[in-house]
């Protein structure tokens, strides 16, 4: 079972499913970093931007991740493009509809990946994105260089104990070819916002330029300055969920 959080605005936080509904309040889905959760500062500061923002967010986390059950060793980079599925199917059954995606570093390749597979999005956005997935576990790969399939191998990652298996990487590598993610890139029909920290020592700011480069228009590439790869400086978090919200706002209004 996969375990979220729907941070809601103020004034619908009283409101019944039906209600909530009928009130027109955009809805918006958050997708985690590689390996984090829904209550990391990224999640959980820009979700609850958006929300004083007016759009309703849901954050959750991956199997094996947060609260969420699964074992996190059994889940692919393809695995979470189908659980982010099935959140939004989720949202449109309970509440309602998703209209915005946002998703930060590899949870932003992910968010590109499903972005043409939930209709209703009518905008998304990424933070320190990479272009290609496997250029945000770079390290992993390097680490991991010798391992066979069918095995699963600890690394010590951000002050945990984390399993990584083969088909983990090895899914991460058949999914990072270029031609196959210039597509899906291309082929998402909502406006997308690229945000990138200019200084990102984990995710180069030109994998931005070539999501950039992919997508169709409309589209926009906007700075964030000041900002470590995962948000953790201060005001940075709340600063991105700001820019999404405003940038987002004429996409996903129409009330």
């Amino acid at each position: 079972m996969i375990t979220g959080t729907v941070d809601l605005p103020g004034d619908a936080r009283e409101l019944s499913p039906d209600e909530f509904r009928a009130s027109g309040v955009p809805v918006a889905i958050f997708v985690h970093c590689f390996t984090c959760n829904r209550k990391v500062p990224a999640a959980f500061r820009v979700s609850k931007a958006l929300a004083r923002a007016g759009i309703a967010c849901l954050r959750f986390d991956f199997p094996g991740l947060g609260e969420s059950q699964g074992d996190f060793a059994e889940t692919t980079f393809s695995s979470n493009v189908a659980d982010l599925r099935a959140a939004a199917a989720w949202l449109e059954e309970r509440l309602a509809a998703p209209s915005l995606l946002v998703g930060h570093s590899l949870g932003g390749a992910v968010a590109l990946r499903a972005a043409r597979h939930i209709p209703t999005l009518e905008a998304v956005a990424t933070i320190g994105a990479p272009f290609r997935p496997a250029s945000a576990a770079r390290s992993l790969q390097d680490s991991c260089a010798d391992i066979r399939p069918g095995e699963v191998r600890t690394v010590h990652l951000a002050e945990r104990d984390i399993p990584i298996s083969h088909s983990f990487l090895s899914n991460l590598a058949d999914v990072s070819e270029t031609n196959e993610i210039a597509d899906d890139i291309a082929a998402v029909r909502a406006p997308l916002l690229v945000l990138h920290s200019p200084t990102d020592q984990t995710v180069p700011v030109s994998e931005a330029t070539r999501i950039v480069e992919a997508a169709g228009w409309p589209k926009n590439m906007m700075s964030l300055d000041d900002t470590d790869h995962l948000l953790t400086w201060r005001g940075s978090a709340q600063r991105a969920g700001q820019m999404i919200a405003t940038w987002a706002e004429p996409h996903i209004r129409h009330s």
